[in-house]
């Protein structure tokens, strides 16, 4: 079965750090770009980072620049988001997803090929 487990999320306090993991089964993220999206309650899912399928070419949406750093384990078929300085605004469900092409997963949560089912992050004190 193909499918992406999150894993990492829970509660922290404003300032803290979290790492979430994204990791794959029933096939290899070898070839995949990955993306992680994240949704608060009562919007629309947006994009917070993506890695191309070398790891080569990362990006970061403006609200997350600087705090957060997505990086790949290949050899784990996982990949990883590292999140610090975390803010109240943060605080949504994050998810990872999958798609062949890096361009499709920059341009944002549409037609990717596998999604994962997404684990909470709430940041407050």
């Amino acid at each position: 079965q193909v499918q992406l487990v999150e894993s990492g999320g829970g509660l922290v306090q404003p300032g803290g750090s979290l790492r979430l993991s994204c990791a794959a089964s029933g096939f290899t993220l070898d070839y995949y770009a990955i993306g992680w999206f994240r949704q608060a309650t009562g919007k629309e899912r947006e994009g917070v980072s993506c890695i191309s399928s070398s790891g080569e070419n990362t990006y970061y949406a403006d609200s997350v620049k600087g705090r957060f750093t997505i990086s790949r384990d290949n050899a784990k078929n996982t990949v990883y988001l590292q999140m610090n300085s975390l803010k109240p605004e943060d605080t949504a469900v994050y998810y990872c997803a999958a798609d062949i092409s890096y361009a499709r997963v920059v341009a944002g949560p549409h037609h990717l090929e596998v999604w994962g089912q997404g684990t909470l992050v709430t940041v407050s004190s």
